[in-house]
C-alpha cells in the first residue's frame, strides 16, 4: 500500500470535530445529561478518551487498553481536555503509517482487518462526539464525505452493535435527510 486509505482522512475530520467539542466542555457541566439514557457527559467523555485516544493509539501498535482503564475517570485529571487532544494527535500519527492499515488486529477471539477497527473508531468519534456536543450545548458538524462514510459504517455494523447494546433500535428518517442525521437515527440516536 503506497498511500493511506481514504478512511484516514475521514478519521482525521471526525477527530478534529470531536477534539473541538471536548475542548469546549465546561468541566463544571460534566454531570449534565446526554442523549444516552445511561451516560452523563462525564461518562461519554471518559468513553471518548479511552477508546478514541488511548485505545486507538495502542491498536496501531497491536495492543489495547488495560482492563483497569475501563473504570478510570480521565476527567478527574488536570488538563484532561488538552491531554485528550494530544493523545488523539498521537493516535492519528500512529495510523498515518501505511503498514498499520495492512495488518489484521485482534477483536474478541478473532482478528479483523485494520480498516474494520478504524471504521469502528470513526463511529466512536462521531456518535459519541455528537452526544458530548449535545450534553454540553454545542453543535457537532461533519463534512458530507465523512458523514457518508459514517452512514455506510453504521449500516454495515449496526446489527452487531445492537447485539452488544452499543446501538439502540434504529429510528426512521426520510431517505433525503442528511447522511449524518441518518447515521445518528440508524444507530438509535435521535438527531
Amino acid at each position: 500500500m503506497n498511500k493511506l486509505p481514504e478512511l484516514h482522512e475521514r478519521l482525521t475530520n471526525a477527530a478534529a470535530e470531536t477534539v473541538r467539542v471536548v475542548r469546549g466542555i465546561d468541566p463544571s457541566a460534566l454531570d449534565a445529561a446526554t442523549p444516552s439514557a445511561e451516560w452523563d457527559l462525564r461518562a461519554v467523555v471518559n468513553h471518548l478518551i479511552l477508546w478514541t485516544a488511548h485505545n486507538f493509539a495502542l491498536r496501531a501498535e497491536g495492543g489495547s487498553v488495560p482492563a483497569e482503564w475501563y473504570e478510570r475517570d480521565f476527567t478527574a485529571e488536570p488538563g484532561w481536555a488538552e491531554a485528550y487532544a494530544v493523545q488523539v494527535d498521537k493516535a492519528l500519527a500512529a495510523w498515518s503509517e501505511p503498514s498499520v492499515w495492512e495488518r489484521e488486529m485482534p477483536m474478541g477471539d478473532s482478528a479483523v482487518p485494520a480498516t474494520a477497527i478504524a471504521g469502528m473508531i470513526l463511529m466512536e468519534f462521531a456518535l459519541h462526539g455528537w452526544e458530548a456536543a449535545q450534553g454540553s450545548g454545542q453543535q457537532y458538524t461533519l463534512d458530507e464525505a465523512t458523514s457518508a462514510t459514517l452512514l455506510a459504517l453504521v449500516e454495515e455494523y449496526g446489527e452487531m452493535f445492537r447485539q452488544y447494546d452499543g446501538f439502540a433500535a434504529a429510528l426512521t428518517l426520510p431517505a433525503d435527510a442528511p447522511a449524518f442525521e441518518r447515521a445518528l437515527a440508524l444507530s438509535g440516536r435521535k438527531p
